[in-house]
């Protein structure tokens, strides 16, 4: 049995599952080079809501923060979260657009690409394999770990071996609710090593306050690589912790082969920060607490803070309940598509809208007639035809691959984007959040002119008072 491997989170999943992917890239840099140290099997550092919250909080180019991690980490490989043909985006991209970002992602210092589609429609990853295979990069293909009916071990492993025979060179159980349990993971483990020749990973919150013995359970079962946070910024809504994890390993044939002293570096880098983060109020203790609710309710805790962000934003937050209650009912009549991003929020915010109006699918949201249309792809369970026409009136079902209705887009943006370009990565960001990023450039493009303007009056010999 070889040593489990780790894959340290705290620098994307971690942060953004208990601060709202806040944590800045100078917050980053002083501890790159003791993490490189550690003997991770990889970093996650970059993808999921990294890319929009660099542009749209922070005021940071996300591709100059993945140059920067490159810099300072030289031994480790470098992770990222991809949502197939979303990219990290909420909507699908034409293959132009998909192909180039995993291209400009591998060139500017990503090795691993874990790679998942929120309905487990498998064509929707096809385009981001095949680019990631063509750079020369890491395939990790995941699987959106959910339960109902069709979530059998048999689907999860099955599916696993489409992956597999579609090119991917690893498969993640990606449990973005922490739902998995311990046992079910012993099991879930052993049918996918039965299946596939490729090394598995898991991918677990510690939300419902399973994660560490569904994580221990999976070794025991032969998962090859763990993901785990550093304990300042593990437990709650994000992973468990990589010392404790490491800890319980050692000495025995599972052991990581990390040293716990390189990690209380570590540990002790991101202490002070994490008390910055509390008493700023960035970070919610409420995020922290366990919430057994997650294996009845399977909300995952991003989607239970907009559902909450929601109602008291209409004066209900009385209605909680109510609405978590909703959602499995509404997730039902949609075709049980596991509540990951973007259908996560789909859901949720019909299940909000059905709860506010007193009365179901009274007012549907364009999103949810999208996803009962198949504009996302096929639901992992058939759609009740009377409702997808309740849903969607005479409009036509989509059945093809939803990518193969989206014409090519690069040139098109290129033209848009060029008053604004200063690299070319800059098209993808444009073209993940059009709005967001136009703003970003217009700063970007204040502070070059009063830096220049600044510079000017010092070779002048003028001093601003």
């Amino acid at each position: 049995m070889a040593q489990v491997k780790i894959t340290e989170t705290v620098l994307r999943d971690s942060h953004q599952s208990l601060i709202a992917t806040r944590m800045t890239t100078e917050e980053m840099v002083p501890i790159l080079a003791e993490m490189d140290k550690v003997g991770y099997h990889s970093l996650e550092a970059w993808g999921g809501a990294t890319f929009d919250s660099c542009l749209r909080f922070l005021d940071e180019d996300p591709w100059q923060r993945l140059r920067t991690i490159r810099d300072n980490v030289k031994n480790t490989k470098l992770q990222m979260l991809f949502r197939g043909q979303n990219i990290l985006g909420y909507r699908h991209y034409a293959d132009d657009v998909v192909a180039y970002f995993v291209q400009k992602s591998i060139a500017n210092g990503i090795d691993i690409l874990r790679i998942f589609d929120a309905l487990n429609d498998a064509r929707n990853l096809q385009t981001a394999i095949n680019a990631t295979k063509k750079e020369g990069g890491h395939v990790q293909a995941a699987i959106s770990y959910t339960t109902g009916p069709t979530f059998s071990n048999e689907y999860f492993a099955k599916y696993s071996k489409q992956l597999e025979e579609m090119g991917a060179d690893s498969i993640c159980i990606k449990d973005m609710s922490g739902l998995l349990k311990p046992y079910d993971a012993y099991d879930l483990v052993k049918a996918i090593k039965e299946t596939v020749k490729i090394p598995v990973q898991l991918h677990t919150h510690y939300t419902s306050g399973l994660a560490s013995m569904t994580i221990l359970k999976a070794v025991e079962a032969g998962v090859d690589v763990v993901d785990t946070a550093i304990s300042p910024m593990a437990l709650g809504t994000s992973q468990p912790a990589t010392e404790a994890i490491v800890s319980a390993l050692a000495g025995t044939e599972f052991d990581t082969g990390l040293d716990l002293g390189q990690l209380d570096k570590i540990c002790r880098y991101f202490t002070p920060l994490r008390e910055r983060y509390l008493s700023s109020g960035l970070l919610d203790p409420k995020v922290l607490k366990v919430d057994v609710n997650a294996l009845l309710y399977q909300v995952p805790g991003g989607m239970l803070s907009n559902l909450v962000s929601q109602l008291k934003q209409a004066g209900k937050s009385d209605l909680l309940q109510d609405v978590l209650a909703e959602v499995p009912r509404v997730r039902a009549d949609a075709g049980y598509p596991p509540l990951v991003t973007p259908s996560s929020q789909i859901v949720g915010t019909q299940a909000v809208f059905n709860v506010l109006n007193g009365q179901r699918y009274k007012m549907v949201t364009k999103e949810f007639k999208a996803l009962v249309r198949g504009e996302y792809g096929t639901t992992p369970v058939a759609i009740d035809p009377a409702f997808k026409k309740q849903i969607i009136g005479e409009a036509e079902a989509i059945t093809c691959r939803p990518a193969d209705n989206i014409a090519p887009e690069l040139d098109a943006l290129r033209e848009k984007i060029k008053p604004y370009a200063e690299q070319e990565e800059d098209v993808l960001s444009y073209a993940l959040f059009e709005q967001v990023a136009t703003k970003f450039f217009e700063n970007r493009k204040n502070k070059k002119y009063q830096l220049d303007a600044a510079n000017a009056d010092k070779a002048l010999g003028i001093h601003s008072v």
